[in-house]
């Protein structure tokens, strides 16, 4: 007797498209209705739209983040929690809290204990996620979310030119790609490239302009962090460069610029750029941080990780030889899409009716 494996649920988007936690989303989706046409997609651009299509549909999952849900963290965690009154509710927790969240840490760590109390079951993006998880948010073993780590676009990376090593000056260009805020690493940047530039120098090589480029716009609320760094840099001799915000076909284009791609933020709990710049073809410097280690561990020789105290040596070498910083054609980026839609369709199936459902908040 053939066994019948139950739908998908409803696939849930909820926010503005051009924010990542939701292209992330779309991306998942597509793929998953790629590999079962029964998954039927779902769209609303706010958590109270979100309910309402809710109406009638048994099971449905969303990618959450308290900020994409609710103006606070309180805010974020009512509206999980009304969507999982009205259904049964899978989710996948993206930017789970942490030290450095700050003053925000507790709020946050409140939030998302009732995100996981919410639904029937929790996916995270990362095993790091889950450890943040256990530290932060105390799960038991039984309510561990599950880890389905981030889907590359392509199965191998692209094809890249080098950034050829001519003869006579030539600039010394970081890259760091994202939205502008406190920690990202951009003045770290300044700094470590000043310092590279200045040893590159006394060394006999002949450095042009020092550039460290922003690909994105500051997030909001923090466009005079722009005017900060911009003072850092001048004083550093360094040249800060922020391209504003860019459509897909644009920012493809500057990663693929000649330059030293830096992922320079330590806290991240996952990571979506360090996807973008292996897809285009980059061997990205990344601070070291588990959660590197463990991207590293999953897609081999397609990062280089350094110690804060020696990023200034690390520009250096990828000034010197540019070729360190292109991944050479046909390197495997797996697990691709497809293996994400793979991953969350064993998961639904094993989670399927094997708990209570939330019943409705009187």
């Amino acid at each position: 007797m053939t066994q019948v494996i139950a739908a998908p649920p409803r696939l849930l988007m909820v926010g503005p498209q051009h924010h990542g936690v939701v292209q992330y989303a779309i991306d998942v989706a597509d793929a998953v209705v790629h590999a079962d046409p029964r998954a039927e997609r779902m769209y609303a651009s706010t958590p109270a739209d979100a309910v309402l299509l809710l109406d009638g549909v048994d099971r449905a999952h969303v990618h959450v983040t308290d900020r994409l849900f609710g103006r606070s963290p309180e805010e974020a965690a009512d509206a999980v929690e009304r969507l999982a009154d009205a259904t049964e509710l899978t989710v996948t927790l993206h930017d789970v809290p942490q030290t450095s969240d700050g003053r925000m840490l507790d709020r946050r760590i409140a939030a998302y204990a009732r995100f996981i109390a919410a639904a029937h079951a929790t996916a995270v993006n990362s095993r790091h996620e889950q450890a943040l998880a256990e530290e932060f948010l105390g799960v038991s073993a039984a309510t561990v979310p599950h880890a389905i780590p981030l889907g590359s676009r392509i199965g191998t990376a692209a094809v890249s030119a080098d950034d050829a090593s001519l003869p006579g000056p030539r600039p010394l260009t970081v890259l760091i790609a994202g939205f502008i805020y406190p920690g990202k690493g951009h003045s770290s940047a300044i700094q470590a490239a000043s310092r590279a530039a200045e040893v590159l120098r006394a060394t006999g090589h002949q450095v042009a302009d020092v550039v460290v480029r922003a690909i994105g716009a500051p997030s909001a609320g923090h466009e005079d962090d722009v005017l900060d760094l911009e003072a850092e840099a001048r004083a550093a001799e360094v040249s800060f460069e922020v391209t504003g915000y860019l459509d897909d076909a644009a920012f493809t284009a500057q990663i693929s610029r000649p330059g030293i791609p830096l992922a320079a933020h330590g806290h991240v709990s996952a990571s979506r750029s360090m996807l973008d710049w292996v897809e285009a073809g980059r061997r990205p410097l990344v601070v070291d941080s588990r959660y590197a280690a463990e991207m590293d561990q999953l897609r081999p020789e397609t990062m280089v990780r350094y110690d804060p105290s020696t990023l200034h040596t690390e520009l250096a070498a990828a000034w010197l030889d540019p070729s360190r910083t292109r991944l050479p054609a046909g390197r495997s980026l797996r697990p691709a899409l497809p293996d994400t839609a793979s991953a969350y369709l064993d998961w639904w199936g094993a989670t399927a009716g094997t708990g209570r459902h939330r019943p409705p908040t009187l």
